[in-house]
């Protein structure tokens, strides 16, 4: 009696372990099937799964190997920006004149418009569509309420306290003329993006340019963009402050009105050209046209401002919600804005050097930065090189921060919302993956939390590099590891 009573209780303890293991490995087995598939033999893949609570690693890949992170680099520009910030926190606009106003409505100066970087003024993502220019008709009235009627001086515009990098380190030529390598400034406009709009002819013909929006006098195009193929498979080039731009590839062939987005060579200047345009026609005279500040002898913000009278200040857009729109839609420009409004809270200046070099020395002692290398705000730059144990590590850590709530709710719901709207639709996932994704040629990236059916909350992170497929390809396959982690 003792022993077939023995032997069941052994038989029943190897089946709770081979079971307890199965459970534990399903992601590890999903991760290993992934990793062993041929298209990946000349790749770097890079995972790391971990409990938050108890911080047990669950399954991993190579995880301490840096690679190539695209777009989930702005995991780290939001948190950081929620943590030292905070999310209440918005820059400022500021409008001053350096002269006096007479009694008959004319300003005996200049007018300067002081930015502070607000990402939302004329942004799409504010505004709707052909009234980006609302704030600038708000300000306007304002000073015409104010009594001014003429300004003997020019508007300037005052980008100067983000400093004038143009672009951050290590941005590829072939990205910075289109819209989504549209740098970061003091005085951001319209999502800092130039639409052009093109007529196409019949396949194989040229291209017309019919006009920008916004115009930019002095512009000059250079069309090398045919008409054939289907959609926009154009590509824009152009420095930041030329007003020298190229264009190549094609459009699709016979559409009467077909809009590409680029870059804004400077929004800086552009700013004051759109408030130059709408004061007059408000019917303000304004004698000396438009400058910049980067056009001028620089002077410190005391120097220039402090005998200045300021007219109006504008508070901007907080934290909160540009980190919402940064993660859920991926908006590279919001995510090198947070930087900069790092950079900005913590030396005065708001350069993107300035934003990394905090975003570094507030991390370090809170979790393992060795190794990581980071260059800009939005994954951009192919110089970031970030492990999955970086990207666990933060997770982790914003579970246990105040900001954790309004955190996780900047990241996308897989088969729900944002960048992750498509991925494991109707599948175990669904609803369960809150992630920023990334993907870049020859990368592509999800880091962030699963809810599992077991009811743990896993931060996890998955890079690949230099795969062999599609990028769609490598989704379908990571779609398989987001299943297992959801049924953990």
């Amino acid at each position: 009696m003792f022993f077939p009573l023995l032997r069941h209780l052994i038989l029943t303890g190897i089946l709770l372990v081979v079971g307890s293991g199965w459970s534990q490995n399903s992601v590890q087995s999903a991760v290993d099937v992934f990793a062993n598939d041929p298209v990946f033999a000349n790749a770097s893949v890079g995972f790391l799964a971990i409990d938050v609570a108890t911080g047990e690693v669950i399954a991993s890949k190579n995880p301490a190997t840096c690679l190539s992170p695209a777009s989930t680099v702005k995991l780290f520009s939001t948190a950081t920006a929620f943590q030292v910030l905070g999310s209440d926190y918005a820059p400022k606009t500021r409008i001053y004149i350096d002269g006096t106003i007479d009694a008959n409505g004319i300003v005996n100066g200049n007018l300067w418009i002081r930015g502070g970087g607000d990402v939302a003024i004329g942004s799409r993502y504010y505004n709707a569509e052909g009234i980006e220019d609302t704030l600038l008709r708000v300000w306007a009235d304002t000073l015409l309420k104010m009594g001014i009627k003429q300004i003997n001086g020019a508007i300037i515009a005052d980008a100067s306290e983000f400093g004038y990098q143009g672009v951050p380190d290590g941005w590829s030529w072939s990205d910075m003329g289109n819209y989504y390598g549209a740098g970061p400034s003091g005085l951001p406009i319209y999502d800092n993006m130039l639409r052009y709009v093109f007529q196409t002819g019949a396949s194989g013909g040229k291209t017309t340019l019919k006009e920008t929006i916004p115009t930019i006098p002095g512009f000059s195009f250079h069309n090398y963009i045919s008409s054939g193929g289907s959609g926009d498979n154009s590509y824009i080039y152009g420095a930041p402050y030329s007003l020298d731009r190229f264009g190549t590839g094609t459009l699709e062939a016979k559409v009467n009105r077909i809009v590409v987005k680029g870059s804004l060579p400077d929004p800086e200047w552009q700013f004051a050209q759109e408030f130059l345009r709408i004061l007059k026609g408000r019917g303000v005279t304004v004698r000396d046209s438009i400058n910049t500040a980067r056009q001028l002898t620089w002077a410190s913000p005391s120097v220039r401002y402090g005998s200045m009278k300021m007219l109006l200040e504008h508070k901007g857009k907080t934290v909160g919600s540009v980190a919402w729109w940064t993660n859920m839609k991926s908006v590279n420009l919001f995510a090198e804005e947070l930087l900069c409004w790092v950079g900005y809270a913590a030396y005065g200046t708001g350069s993107t050097d300035n934003g990394v070099t905090k975003l570094e020395n507030y991390w370090t002692g809170k979790i393992p930065v060795s190794g990581m290398f980071i260059k800009d705000g939005s994954g951009l730059s192919r110089g970031n090189a970030i492990s999955p144990r970086h990207f666990c590590d933060l997770l982790k850590f914003m579970t246990t921060s105040k900001n954790f709530d309004v955190f996780y709710g900047t990241l996308p719901v897989a088969g729900i919302s944002g960048t992750l709207s498509s991925v494991c639709k109707n599948q175990a996932a669904e609803g369960k993956i809150h992630a920023k994704s990334g993907t870049m040629n020859r990368i592509k990236s999800y880091c962030g939390y699963a809810e599992t059916k077991g009811g743990k909350r896993i931060a996890f992170a998955f890079i690949a590099n230099n795969y062999n497929c599609t990028s769609n390809a490598v989704v379908d396959r990571m779609e398989k590891v987001f299943n297992a982690m959801a049924l953990y």
